[in-house]
């Protein structure tokens, strides 16, 4: 299988390849196989971005909101049109099954630019009267932002970032894992179908070399990353030094809670889909799932019996549910916390290990995995894994498992599950999670902000808070009398 573009970066509407730029491959996770060979960005296309990025940025702040808008629906109904095709892109690359990438990347990422295209032309300042004089605010641009993806949503992330900057009259540079370079390539391709100017929106590929000469470049005015906590710290280190404007969407190890009345079968579902869709590479996660006492052993039963109706296998076969991981790293990193998960001593409810899959022996694939009584001080309690591992964690009231679930640094997401609506919202006000869920889990329409708390992040993607990020206001005084002076 191939998937290789016409060249490695997107830069001034139109394909760059590097000349000097050390080579990587984009590998086909289910067999290993490599699909595209990509040169990181050098300095000439670094230059040549930055360069075409503030000429492009110029000529987009000129042009009206309603304009701005149009480009972005344009745009979205173009990756409509190739949604199955950027799907295979999609599922080529990062391994999930085509079952999930058809109704969950480029499309939520068509919603996305949809959203904010609709957006445009309401993006208004304020009339503040002051008794005979005035002020008033406007929106402006903050020039060019430097977009970071991670792999496991390559682009529905590259639109994420991208739609709300571009609205607001920015340019932007992205830079897509580079375990994932491929879909944001068809993004750029897909905005200048749509009449987006040149250089307004640019990809380039590379390392985290590449990333930090566009974090110190004295060009960029805003950096916002999707990635780890690590990867978050040194990135906000960075950008501090040179005050740069930040947006950090990171990782977490969040929270799921399940009350004694809540739907046993509706609960599976959601931790289903809070720990497996995706093979376990979401950021917002629950990880950690309480099981109050009285449903415990209920809820682990229908549990494994339904972690057992997982399909393995092709994930370009629409009938498979759960595909490999992205990568070996990844891979081994999953393996390693169920052997310490094991050791630890909580209990092995299903999985456990490595998955065989015919006619994929080579393929990254792992056994969704169930772990029960697991403790608050086990490992697989406080790290973020990033792979198919539920924990179950049982306790007994209210107050105990808002204390407990509170108990780490992160603060993303968190989930509760009860037929009691007024506890579910005292529960959740009393939870430190930025993105919270009653009785689902998961979902994230982008008309809702989102984004965490504690270590999981800085800002908000998506909804009206993303504008507050991606643009800055000016204040205008307006006085209509004389001005008065001591001499």
């Amino acid at each position: 299988m191939r998937a290789q573009p016409q060249a490695s970066h997107y830069v001034g509407g139109s394909y760059l390849e590097s000349q000097s730029g050390t080579p990587f491959d984009s590998l086909y996770p289910a067999t290993g196989e490599v699909i595209a060979q990509i040169k990181a960005a050098d300095d000439a296309v670094i230059d040549a971005a930055i360069a075409s990025a503030q000429a492009g940025q110029k000529v987009w702040a000129a042009t009206s909101p309603a304009e701005r808008g149009r480009v972005l629906r344009r745009a979205a109904e173009i990756l409509r049109a190739k949604n199955h095709e950027l799907s295979v892109l999609e599922t080529l690359d990062t391994g999930k099954p085509l079952q999930e990438t058809l109704v969950a990347d480029a499309a939520s990422g068509a919603d996305c630019l949809e959203y904010f295209g609709g957006l445009a032309a309401t993006l208004t300042g304020e009339h503040i009267d002051l008794g005979g004089s005035f002020a008033y605010t406007k929106r402006e641009p903050l020039g060019i932002c430097f977009g970071i993806g991670a792999w496991n949503y390559p682009i529905q992330i590259a639109c994420w970032k991208s739609a709300p900057a571009l609205v607001c009259g920015n340019s932007m540079i992205f830079k897509p894992s580079e375990v994932t370079p491929l879909s944001a390539l068809k993004l750029a391709e897909a905005f200048t179908e749509a009449g987006l100017p040149d250089g307004v929106f640019n990809v380039i590929q590379g390392f985290g070399d590449v990333g930090a000469k566009l974090v110190a470049h004295p060009a960029i005015a805003k950096v916002s990353l999707t990635g780890s906590v690590p990867t978050g710290a040194k990135v906000a280190a960075l950008a501090g030094e040179h005050l740069k404007k930040t947006t950090l969407e990171l990782g977490g190890k969040s929270p799921l809670i399940i009350f004694d009345d809540a739907d046993v079968e509706n609960a599976v579902s959601a931790a289903i889909n809070a720990n497996f869709y995706s093979t376990g590479q979401i950021c917002s996660n629950g990880t950690r799932v309480f099981v109050q006492k009285g449903i415990k052993e209920a809820f682990l039963a229908r549990l494994a019996e339904r972690t057992g109706n997982a399909v393995l296998g092709d994930p370009l076969d629409e009938t498979t549910s759960i595909g490999p991981l992205v990568s070996r790293q990844q891979f081994d990193k999953v393996m390693h916390y169920m052997q310490i998960g094991a050791r630890e001593g909580a209990r092995l409810v299903c999985g456990g290990g490595a998955a065989t899959v015919e006619s994929f022996p080579d393929g990254y694939f792992v056994q969704p995995t169930v772990f029960a009584d697991v403790t608050d001080d086990m490992t697989i309690a406080r790290e973020e894994i990033f792979g198919p591992v539920l924990s179950v964690l049982d306790f007994a009231d209210e107050d105990e498992v808002v204390a407990r679930a509170n108990d780490t640094e992160f603060g993303l997401a968190a989930g509760v599950f009860t037929r009691d609506i007024q506890r579910a919202h005292r529960v959740i006000d009393g939870l430190q999670a930025g993105t919270c869920w009653i009785n689902t889990y998961n979902l994230t329409p982008i008309e809702m902000p989102f984004g965490g708390y504690k270590k999981s992040g800085i800002g908000r993607e998506n909804g009206h808070a993303a504008i507050e990020y991606y643009s800055q206001t000016k204040s205008v005084y307006v006085e209509m009398g004389g001005v008065e002076a001591a001499f």
